[in-house]
């Protein structure tokens, strides 16, 4: 993924981990579920018509 390994991802979420906090990380994949949600709708409703 990206050219990253899993020690990589692991140091990258510890760091976003530390300056954010938990619960903002939480919020911060909340949002990003539902916008793909949301663009997966509207690509359903562009290919039906």
């Amino acid at each position: 993924m990206f050219g990253l390994d899993a020690k990589e991802i692991i140091l990258i979420a510890v760091v976003l981990l530390i300056l954010f906090g938990s619960q903002k990380i939480v919020e911060f994949a909340r949002g990003l579920g539902e916008a793909k949600k949301e663009f997966g709708k509207v690509k359903k409703e562009l290919q039906e018509d």
